[in-house]
């Protein structure tokens, strides 16, 4: 038996683990959880799945949550940051999956790390925010680092067992989001629903907006610099709306290998708890045959910035990636209580990143004090706009 810590349990990735472990009761089983404030939906993962530890966001939430238990969990509930960290380097667990959203989920991912747990990362802010000390503890720890991403995880099958000096280009696909091909007079009338409705995927709010502006994939391309040790010049973003390519390898001898499926993270989930193995997932296959034609375009770079801006702060270095992210967050959030409009994200992240004093990526005080000096900044910028 394999046991998991899962950290996110009731978000989209959250639940696609759970509902794979569901799926393979006899290899897999949950031995630690956290959530955030969706205490109701816990409650019913921990009555099925009886982890030995829950965590949630704060004290009140989790009153709430042994109130709607009662005597029917006696395991132990634990909440805030301190929590999650417990939940993340949980003794039983010999994979910790990372899927809480945004910066909360670097401090529990040190905290799996420094315990001997493998990771399964789901948490692109992770290596975004501090990849050169998570990546310098992974080697230092000796434990796996298994991309649960779409796009990575089709990256990593598709390195194989090649060797690193033999690959040229890392090619990310992107579907576009709902927004692929509109003008930057059409970007002015985006909705809060219009943004959240992406064309291929079932997401979360705020990765469904990052995905419209395609910052989501900048954030993947700093992600996967650190994955896959590659430099930025060697990473290139190409829009697929079809998203049947998952992602590509090129290599020096022009071959490019890819990854092909239907867009289920069922599928990239599966693969990171039972490598270097395969599950049997009874999902949909595709069928080459009913495929339309494979479209593969460059990205709009002047209409939707914040894929420019990721690869800006990526080879600026520092903690600008960390800014960046940050500035981002609070961007978001601004945009999903309908504060700011949806071009004010990438002119909000823009402003933050050219406003703060940048610190060394090399030292986790640094990149929390930059994260803490970004959201200040970002949340000034949004009451000028609002």
């Amino acid at each position: 038996m394999k046991y998991i810590a899962l950290l996110g349990s009731t978000g989209s990735i959250g639940t696609n683990v759970l509902k794979v472990i569901r799926k393979f009761p006899d290899q897999y089983a949950v031995s630690s959880m956290a959530a955030g404030r969706n205490v109701e939906l816990l409650a019913q993962q921990v009555l099925e799945f009886a982890p030995q530890l829950v965590s949630v966001i704060d004290e009140e939430h989790a009153d709430r949550l042994v109130a709607i238990l009662g005597d029917s969990y006696s395991g132990e509930i634990v909440f805030g940051p301190e929590g999650n960290k417990e939940v993340a380097a949980h003794g039983p667990a010999s994979l910790t999956i990372s899927a809480i959203v945004g910066a909360a989920g670097l401090l529990p991912t040190l905290a799996a790390i420094d315990a001997g747990k493998d990771i399964g990362l789901a948490n692109k802010e992770t290596l975004v925010m501090a990849g050169h000390i998570v990546m310098e503890k992974i080697r230092l720890k000796g434990v796996a680092m298994l991309p649960v991403d779409s796009e990575h995880s089709a990256i990593f099958q598709a390195l194989g067992s090649e060797r690193k000096g033999d690959v040229h280009k890392i090619l990310l696909t992107a579907s576009g989001g709902p927004f692929h091909g509109r003008t930057k007079a059409e970007l002015q009338q985006v909705t809060r629903s219009q943004a959240l409705a992406h064309p291929n995927w079932t997401m979360g709010q705020k990765i469904s907006i990052d995905s419209a502006t395609l910052m989501n994939k900048g954030l993947e391309v700093i992600e996967a610099k650190w994955l896959f040790d590659v430099e930025p010049e060697n990473i290139e973003v190409i829009v697929h709306p079809q998203s049947i390519v998952h992602s590509l390898v090129e290599y020096h001898d022009g071959s490019i290998l890819g990854h092909l499926g239907v867009a289920d993270m069922c599928i990239p989930i599966a693969y990171a708890l039972s490598y270097p193995n395969r599950l049997p997932l009874k999902l949909d296959r595709l069928n080459l045959t009913q495929c339309a034609s494979l479209q593969f375009v460059e990205p709009d770079y002047e209409n939707f910035p914040a894929l420019g801006l990721a690869f800006a702060a990526l080879k600026t270095g520092g903690t600008a990636p960390a800014v960046l992210n940050a500035a981002n967050e609070v961007a978001v959030a601004a945009f999903l209580n309908e504060e700011i409009k949806f071009l004010d994200i990438a002119e909000i992240v823009s402003h933050v990143l050219s406003s703060i004093p940048l610190g060394d990526d090399t030292i986790l005080e640094d990149i929390l004090t930059a994260d803490r000096l970004a959201r200040e900044c970002a949340t000034k910028r949004v009451l000028t706009l609002a």
